[in-house]
């Protein structure tokens, strides 16, 4: 099963849960969209986000969740597979033969390193621009990870506030409607809810799901790169299928040819 499903299947699951159990114990689904503990915790949430990091993060936000949700793929497999393959190309028709095989390794990181290769890079100008670019990646990502960790600690502090502000009303109008009471009560008690549900259904998992994808990146650059030294190191195919695979856990080493 994809990713993509896994993540959409556990977003159902948590919601279905939690919600579902509030229904199944008397509860009402309109008690639980009452507007104004939305307001305070999305609302309050996605303004700290905004005063921390400006409105162009904020707006990018939208942008990640589609990519946590629908994350781009890494086949190593395929992609090890491919770098054998033109070792043996190489070894029969020398390392030029390769520019007309660079489609082949499918991601733009692998192209570019034996792209380098060609012009002349040697082993340790590869490694340093390779250094270069995943340390750019992750501090890219670790941004981006960040600000949903943020939105994780601040929801919950949002419903804190809500439920603070609930009370408040509740206490201010003792002895009026009580009609009105119980209806501040409630939204005092909604908002402590979505603050703890969006943090760890939401924003949470959202985060560890970025960091999954910039792990699979990053795998995937550090196999990219072993394979061109390995290619440019003039390897024999059996070298670089064995460099290859201990990048790789046993499980998958298998499905290599």
């Amino acid at each position: 099963m994809k990713i993509r499903s896994v993540s959409s299947i556990g977003l159902f699951i948590g919601v279905f849960s939690i919600f579902g159990a509030f229904v199944l114990e008397g509860g009402s689904y309109n008690a639980l969209f009452l507007t104004s503990p939305l307001i305070i915790v999305f609302g309050g949430t996605f303004a700290a986000i905004i005063i921390g990091f400006g409105m162009d993060k904020f707006l990018n936000i939208f942008s990640l969740i589609k990519i946590a949700y629908f994350p781009k793929t890494y086949d190593l497999e395929s992609l090890i597979n491919i770098f054998i393959e033109i070792s043996i190309i190489i070894r029969k028709n020398g390392f030029l033969a390769v520019e007309k095989d660079l489609d082949r390794l499918m991601y733009p990181f692998p192209q570019r390193m034996i792209k380098y290769v060609l012009d002349g890079s040697d082993a340790e100008a590869l490694n340093n621009l390779a250094a270069s670019e995943i340390k750019a990646m992750q501090a890219r990502h670790n941004l981006n990870i960040l600000i949903f960790t943020k939105m994780g600690g601040y929801a919950p502090t949002m419903g804190i506030l809500g439920t603070v502000m609930g009370l408040i009303m509740t206490l201010a109008n003792v002895g009026e409607d009580p009609n009105g009471l119980i209806r501040n009560i409630a939204t005092a008690f909604i908002a402590t809810l979505w603050g703890v549900f969006s943090a760890n259904i939401f924003w949470f998992p959202i985060s560890d799901k970025l960091k999954l994808c910039h792990l699979e990146e990053k795998q995937m650059m550090e196999i990219s790169l072993e394979g061109t030294l390995a290619l440019q190191a003039g390897e024999i195919p059996s070298m670089v299928k064995a460099r290859l695979l201990s990048l790789i856990p046993p499980k998958d080493q298998e499905k290599i040819m």
